[in-house]
């Protein structure tokens, strides 16, 4: 292989570096679950389930049947139109709505410590990608490439960019401050 020759190949070690610090955010979020958060997280995920819907399925099968029907010389202990399994379908429903707000009220802060991350890594991305193209524009200049130097998109381009502005300025199409954002970045 040549001296100068770039080995341009994917290292797997970089890429699970990175899954292993994903990873470990991950983890690390999970284990600072309070105990309600857990058991919220259990019941969340579990009212999700088939066989959450399979066993009320069951319940209420059961319940009917032995409501309506002579079985056995089972007592209908709670005749049509069933008001006891109204009340316990009701306060289950109190109890089921409660968890699954907790979970994901738990998710959206989890979304947005993700979504603080990634605005940082944007970031710092546009720091480095405009510091390299200022370095490309004076590599051109040295090497008598002045049109590529000078080329108005590229100069804009390796401009800093105003993050305030840009986060105060609002993204709505049609308000004032949209025209203003949209010719920032381009």
């Amino acid at each position: 292989m040549p001296e100068n020759h770039i080995d341009m190949r994917t290292d797997s070690s970089h890429l699970q570096q990175h899954i292993d610090v994903i990873l470990k955010h991950e983890e690390e979020f999970l284990a600072r679950r309070t105990a309600a958060e857990r058991v919220g997280d259990f019941f969340g995920a579990f009212v999700g389930s088939l066989i959450f819907i399979g066993i009320h399925a069951l319940w209420f099968g059961t319940w009917i049947l032995a409501n309506t029907l002579n079985l056995g010389g089972i007592p209908h202990f709670d005749p049509v139109p069933f008001p006891l399994l109204d009340t316990i379908v009701a306060i289950e429903a109190i109890f089921l709505a409660s968890f699954i707000v907790m979970r994901q009220s738990r998710l959206s802060r989890r979304s947005d410590e993700r979504d603080h991350l990634i605005l940082q890594v944007l970031l710092l991305a546009e720091k480095e990608i405009t510091a390299v193209l200022q370095i490309e524009r004076q590599l051109a200049d040295k090497v008598g490439l002045s049109a590529v130097a000078e080329d108005a998109d590229i100069t804009q381009l390796s401009q800093k960019t105003s993050i305030d502005d840009v986060a105060q300025a609002s993204l709505v199409p049609g308000e004032k401050n949209y025209a203003t954002v949209t010719s920032l970045l381009r």
